[in-house]
This record gives C-alpha cells, structure tokens and sequence, in this order.
C-alpha cells in the first residue's frame, strides 16, 4: 500500500520494530488465534478481533470504531478472507491516528513563533518526563536549536537534580532555583533568560504530582500565566507526557490532565518494554490530541517523532 513507504531511515525504523516486538507478538498471537480454522471474515471472527484489541490496550470505545469500519468493508466487498485482515487492520487505524492528526510530523521542525518555541511539558512522577525532555533537548540541539530549560518541578530535589544532569549530557543551558522555589517564578526567568540568548526551544518542567489532586489546575494555570507576562502567547504547546507501559492508567492520566489544563501534544514513552503498545491508538482517538512523540528505547535518539504509517506498518508487519 502506499501510504505505508519508508518514512523513516533503516536504522530508525529497525529501532521501532524492535521497540514494538512485545506488542506485535502479543497482537500476532491473539490475531491467529482468532482466524483459526477461518479462511473468511464473518461474524465470529469480528467478535474475536473485537477481543484482540481490547485486551491490546486499544480501549473499548476505538475498537468498536474499529471494527464497524470492517464490518462495512465486509458488507461491501461481499467477502474478505482472514488473509486480507492484517492489511485491513493496517489501513483502518492509520485512517483513525489520521482523524485524530497524530502522526502528521516526519521531523523535529517547529512552527514559527515571535520569539523562542515554549514547551511546557506535564506528566505524573515516574513517566519519564524529564528523560524526554533531555532526549528532546539533544535532539534540537543536534538539529543546531539553542534551547533552555526550566526546572520548574520544584517539590523534588531529585527533579531539578535530573534536570541539571540532562543539560550537561545535551549541553544546553537550565533555569533553576532549587526545590521549594515558585515555578511560576521558575518559568517567568527561564522565558527571560531564553529571550535573552536569543533561544530557539524553551522546555519547561513542571510538577509531577499525581493527578488527582485539586491544586494540580491551578498551579498550571499560574505559571502559564506568568509566561505570558514574557511572551504573550507562551505556551505554544503543552506536552503530556504518558507511560505507555501503564495501558488503561496512561488513558486516566490523560484524562485528567486534559481536564486539568490545555494539553495540545502527547509522549509516550516506554513503549519498548511491553505488550501494551495499542494504548498509543485509543488515546490518540479518545482525546484526539496528536501523538507526537513515541519512546522506543533507551538511547537519546530513541524517543522517535510519530509518524502513523510507520507505527502500523512495525505493528501489523507480518510476523
């Protein structure tokens, strides 16, 4: 099919195979368990496929969108053969990820802005926040961005620690005033000093508390804010950060944090290290907020740009 060429380079898409092998395993095993003995797609098979994917991770909601998008392929075409299945799979859910526009980017390029780009970046402790941020920072920085970053996940020494650890490995420039500081007050002197330098890329920290607490929209609230008191229109996205590893947890998260402030792009990370990599397709269905990035490994230059084609393509590639 044509939607599904090579996007990526060899080695970068050798590294999503291999960050999606639990999943396609898992997927692939599930699959010819449902079509066994099955040469054609009837009713008994969508019922098995409605199954696959729900227990992938794929969420309830999407994989009934799923399968009543092949059922009227089925009604359609008369007759489809459980051979024709995968491909089927293949292009109904890049369809769904391209609804949704999550996967629309090949690169790290950022759209214009007056000024420096600001990320504020959210996320729960333990997601791997501040790793992406420090991937993403080497990785505008390799691209030759001057970027800064803004500890303002101050309730945990062991945060702006991380943080600081990062700007050294990327070598880029933090913004820190220790734990217990404002991070309004955090953030406000990041966007000056990346004014100042004439920055590229701002990535903002912020607390990960968990997200069922009250104060958590408030306090995001605050420091956007207090950003614009430097750039009118800052933050120009927020990026939720999710542990893709967590399956229907991840979904939660990002059900609140959408609640809690405006998020406009998704993470997730740690995809490399489990079965559940379908989550990546509900959630980009449910809250239809772009998945932009996906983790796929350990190395800086593991945490990949998304792009659907490729994901589907490494997912339902056959075994």
């Amino acid at each position: 099919m044509s939607l599904f060429k090579r996007i990526f380079s060899k080695e970068k898409k050798e590294t999503l195979d291999k960050g999606l092998e639990k999943t396609k395993t898992s997927v692939f095993d599930k699959l010819s368990k449902a079509i066994a003995g099955k040469s054609k797609v009837d009713d008994e098979v969508l019922d098995n496929l409605e199954e696959v994917l729900i227990t992938s991770d794929v969420g309830v909601n999407t994989t009934v969108k799923i399968i009543e998008r092949i059922e009227e392929r089925v009604a359609r075409d008369k007759y489809l053969g459980t051979d024709e299945l995968n491909s089927i799979l293949k292009e109904e859910i890049a369809k769904l990820l391209e609804e949704n526009n999550s996967g629309t980017a090949e690169d790290l390029n950022l759209p214009d802005v007056n000024g420096p780009y600001v990320i504020m970046v959210v996320g729960v402790n333990g997601v791997g926040k501040t790793t992406t941020i420090g991937k993403l920072a080497y990785q505008f920085k390799s691209q030759g961005k001057k970027v800064v970053l803004g500890a303002a996940d101050t309730f945990r020494a062991a945060a702006v620690d991380q943080l600081k650890i990062w700007s050294e490995r990327a070598d880029v420039p933090i913004v820190s005033q220790g734990m217990n500081a404002d991070p309004a007050s955090v953030a406000f002197d990041t966007l000056e000093s990346a004014v100042s330098q004439n920055a590229d890329v701002v990535l903002i920290d912020t607390a990960g508390r968990l997200h069922n607490k009250v104060n958590l929209m408030n306090e995001l609230s605050k420091i956007r804010r207090v950003m614009q008191k430097v750039i009118p229109d800052a933050p120009h996205e927020v990026l939720l950060v999710l542990d893709g590893s967590t399956g229907q947890n991840a979904v939660e998260q990002a059900r609140q944090f959408t609640k809690a402030t405006d998020v406009t792009s998704l993470a997730l990370t740690k995809i490399d290290g489990t079965a559940k990599g379908g989550v990546v397709i509900g959630i980009s269905d449910e809250f239809k907020i772009p998945v932009k990035y996906i983790g796929v490994g350990e190395g800086m230059h593991d945490l990949q740009v998304f792009n659907k084609y490729e994901f589907v393509d490494s997912l339902f590639a056959n075994q």
